[in-house]
This record gives C-alpha cells, structure tokens and sequence, in this order.
C-alpha cells in the first residue's frame, strides 16, 4: 500500500507523542502576537484531523483540506464523535480552491515538506495568498535543511508500540532540495498473535530559510517573523525546524 493509504490508519498511533492541544494553543498565541482575526482558519493539510479539532475548541471557525481521503475519513471520524463544526475539503493545496477569504491559514507538522519540489511550494503560497484576507496570516512549520541532513539523513528509526512495530528508513540526497525518500514497514498485530505487513513510500524536501521567504514575497505575502520552533526565539544554526508567520498586506 502507498500515497499514505496504510500512513493515514496508523497515523494518529505513530504520532502519540504529539500534544494537538499544545500545538494548537501555541498557534493560537502566534496568531494573537501578530494581530490575526480569530474567525475563519483553514487547517491545510490538517491530515486525520487533530489540530482542527482542537483549533475548533478553542473557537475559530475551521475549515480543514488534505489530499488523502484516507486521511479525511480519519478526521470525519472525530468530527462525528466530537460533534465540532469542522468542514473538510479533500483538495491538493498547490490547487486550493475556497469559497471565499479566509482570516488565518496554518500548515503544521512539517506539511509543506511534503510537497514534491520548490515549484509546488511556490504554487501552495501563491494559493494561499490568493484565498487570504488583506491582514490575514500564513502560519507554518518546515524542518531545515540541517534537521534533513543530520537528523533524519540516512537513518533508520523503530517505533515498537503495543500493537504495532514501525521500521521508518531513511535516504538522504545531497541536493538542492535535501530531500529524504522515507521508507514505512508497519507490522500490525493480528488476533491469532501472527503481524500483517504494511507498506508506505513518501518523500520530504527543505530549503534554505532564505528561499523560503523569497517565495513567500513573490505570492504577496509579507514575511511577518520566523522563529525557532515551538518558540518566538530567533532560530540557530542548528534548528531543526523553522516557524514562518506571513501577513497578506493591505493595497
């Protein structure tokens, strides 16, 4: 199985580890910091749907989009558990398509890795500018180039949960997208005590911090801070991941 089919089941078990609550009031903070309107928020690639939850709780008024049906059929799950006004989108966001403005978009957990080349990212923002309100926000995490070539470069972690044994393998290129092509063999835990095996391929990119901002001000946006992550510290040499708030200026 790959595209994230047998990720998006097992998504929420390998990620136990993040806190959605701490992520979405660390947003919220951001937001309020840099004057965003708590109203409309569009969670993009917001995945099984966790941080709009929590982001609706809190009060704004959620719209979530992610490419994965897999991955939305996750979210629609807590939606209905929860009862929370979230709407869901299943949309690519190099081709975000809203019905109208909207007041704050966020895009976490290095999501914007994900995508597939620099062009992508500078069709994401010019998307996303396009769809925001004049002094609306951009908020989103990536990882660095330094995270990609350090930390996760070609290594090899093992996640051995209760149920489920992950093997996540790592190829790094040396190139000028320093990406990693990840490996997943998930081993799921049957009845009988035998494990069934799942397999999933999926590739990240960085870029320089500076290229990032470049793209941000050729969509219209204007690069507001740039943080250490989880902070509103000035990122190091060493930071594995950046926190990047943008501002759609006033004409």
């Amino acid at each position: 199985m790959s595209g994230y089919h047998s990720f998006s089941y097992f998504y929420d078990k390998l990620t136990e580890n993040i806190s959605y609550k701490d992520r979405a009031v660390y947003f919220d903070m951001l937001i309020k910091k840099h004057n965003g309107e708590k109203n409309i928020l569009l969670d993009l690639a917001c995945g099984t749907g966790s941080l709009s939850e929590e982001m609706s709780k809190m009060g704004y008024d959620v719209i979530g989009v992610d490419a994965s049906e897999d991955m939305l059929n996750e979210a629609l799950d807590k939606k209905f558990e929860s009862g929370l006004n979230i709407q869901y989108l299943c949309q690519d966001m190099t081709k975000l398509d809203m019905f109208g403005t909207i007041d704050v978009t966020i895009c976490a957990l290095d999501s914007l890795n994900h995508l597939g080349s620099i062009e992508d990212i500078r069709k994401t923002f010019e998307r996303v500018s396009l769809f925001c309100e004049p002094n609306g926000l951009f908020i989103f995490d990536v990882n660095t180039p330094y995270k990609h070539k350090n930390i996760l470069g070609n290594n090899t972690f093992v996640y051995d949960l209760d149920d489920i044994y992950c093997v996540w393998q790592n190829s790094y290129t040396d190139s000028q997208d320093n990406r990693v092509d990840i490996s997943l063999d998930i081993f799921e835990e049957t009845e009988n005590g035998t494990y069934k095996k799942y397999c999933d391929e999926f590739s990240e990119i960085a870029f320089e911090r500076e290229t990032i901002e470049k793209e941000l001000v050729s969509s219209g946006m204007k690069v507001e801070a740039v943080y250490d992550y989880d902070t509103v510290n000035e990122p190091a040499s060493d930071s594995q991941k950046l926190v990047f708030v943008a501002k759609k200026p006033i004409k």
